[in-house]
């Protein structure tokens, strides 16, 4: 028989230090964590990184969780934060090299039929400097300004670097998948 913590559970044992609960809370969400901050990082090895700062973060100020919202929508933001504040980290040490205009090794390489696992391959082959604002923009619904300051970039380069972003992945993907090109880009 097999009993089921609830989160409630789990966020007491949490609050008091409880590495057995903070075990359990990680092995619910890391798996949801893990595909938020890949979005956001270059290798699996940095979003592996970015999301265990996330939890050392998260079960550091458990208590700031007042219980306002969903906790899974908490935990997501704690980690949206995370991998933006890597990114700005970075930022200054990255190279603003663009993809390249030749996506042949993208289909050639590619083996997956998922639609979501199109994007995903080809939203991570994106320059950070893209991917970030889209991901922020059409993935997480944050707004322009709230995007200028959390990254540090403009308004207006948020703006150009999502539209950009858009139309390199149009690009890639009308390669992979056509017809469903248009349904992946969102629009702004």
């Amino acid at each position: 028989m097999t009993t089921t913590i609830t989160i409630e559970n789990l966020l007491a044992g949490c609050k008091s230090q409880n590495r057995k609960a903070q075990e359990q809370l990680y092995n619910r969400f890391a798996g949801k964590m893990l595909a938020i901050c890949r979005r956001y990082a270059n290798t699996t090895a940095e979003a592996e990184d970015i999301m265990q700062e996330g939890f050392v973060k998260i079960f550091t100020k458990i208590t700031q969780y007042t219980g306002e919202g969903s906790f899974e929508g908490w935990l997501q933001r704690v980690m949206v934060n995370t991998a933006i504040s890597a990114y700005r980290k970075n930022k200054a040490g990255m190279q603003t090299t663009e993809m390249q205009d030749n996506h042949a090794d993208i289909v050639a390489t590619h083996t997956s039929s998922h639609d979501t696992d199109d994007l995903l391959y080809t939203l991570n082959r994106l320059p950070a400097h893209y991917r970030v604002p889209f991901n922020l923009f059409a993935i997480e619904g944050y707004s322009h300004q709230e995007i200028s300051e959390m990254t540090g970039i403009s308004i207006l380069q948020s703006r150009v670097n999502v539209c950009r972003a858009r139309t390199m992945l149009k690009k890639a993907l009308a390669s992979i998948a056509p017809a469903r090109c248009n349904e992946f880009c969102l629009s702004a």
